[in-house]
């Protein structure tokens, strides 16, 4: 297990210098150095998905953190642009990219960065996992569209709530959980349907914690959903379960399920359940 651990923190900084790498040639490889909330500096637990399952599995390392690195590198042009929309003034424990650069500014280096990440799947010479990531990314996009045209201003019922959750959030974990799967009969479709339920309940948190938690400490500015007349896992009162938590720890039950059919990769999901993710949504929880 220690073992383990040194590797993931090893890869985790080789996934940090290849998202540097992509920007190294260009004048904005200047503002990395003074911004200590983009690039690699947050909970990176997509890029520890992909590596987690991939390394289990005996993958290649290489093609492993260049997928780690390019979901992380979407994730945070989503950011850049999600702090934008709400108006947010703190991420990850300081001032959003936004706020010392301008909208412009900020819209401008999401788009690039989303490029460049696409960029690093064709230079690992995976085709599948390029198309994977660009089906996502739009499905991240898409869900982004609907809740802001067609949701806004409504308080949604619990299931389009779910949906919201299950395309914004759960798209990229669904990428990454493919990333580190093999081409065993039925794996990827498996792990991509593990990654939308695991994703779905990290996203509902999130909103439970956007409306109770703590800026201090989540590091970022909370309260803007219902200032925005979101529909989120508070708003949605319709059908919605009796005991929401109670729902979600459901929900990471079912995500682990999808992989009975693996016990090991199964075994290796649920370490990654209890020592990553049920540690930073507990966090999450009681920083109200």
């Amino acid at each position: 297990m220690f073992a383990e651990k040194n590797q993931i923190d090893r890869q985790l900084k080789l996934v940090q210098s290849t998202m540097h790498d992509c920007l190294k040639e260009t004048y904005i490889a200047k503002l990395l150095t003074n911004n200590k909330n983009l690039l690699g500096k947050g909970k990176m637990l997509r890029s520890r998905l992909v590596l987690i399952l991939g390394n289990r599995q005996g993958l290649d390392e290489k093609e492993l953190i260049l997928a780690a690195a390019a979901v992380d590198m979407i994730h945070g042009a989503s950011l850049l642009h999600d702090d934008v929309i709400d108006g947010g003034i703190l991420r990850r424990g300081a001032p959003p990219f936004w706020k010392k650069y301008g909208i412009n500014g900020a819209i401008l280096f999401g788009d690039f960065l989303m490029f460049k990440a696409l960029a690093l799947l064709i230079d690992a010479g995976r085709t599948d996992l390029l198309k994977e990531l660009v089906d996502k990314t739009g499905e991240v996009c898409r869900s982004e569209v609907e809740q802001e045209l067609f949701l806004r201003g409504t308080p949604g019922t619990w299931e389009e709530c779910e949906q919201v959750a299950r395309f914004k959030t759960g798209s990229l974990f669904a990428f990454a959980a493919v990333a580190g799967g093999t081409d065993a009969p039925g794996q990827v479709d498996a792990l991509r349907e593990a990654g939308f339920i695991l994703g779905t309940a990290y996203q509902l948190v999130d909103d439970i914690l956007d409306e109770s938690g703590n800026e201090a400490v989540s590091g970022k500015t909370l309260g803007t959903d219902q200032q925005r007349g979101k529909t989120t896992a508070i708003t949605a009162t319709k059908n919605a379960p009796a005991k929401p938590m109670e729902y979600i720890d459901l929900l990471l039950e079912k995500s682990t399920a999808q992989l009975a059919t693996w016990p090991e990769l199964q075994a290796v999901w649920t370490d990654f359940l209890n020592e990553t993710m049920k540690p930073v949504l507990n966090k999450h929880l009681s920083a109200g």
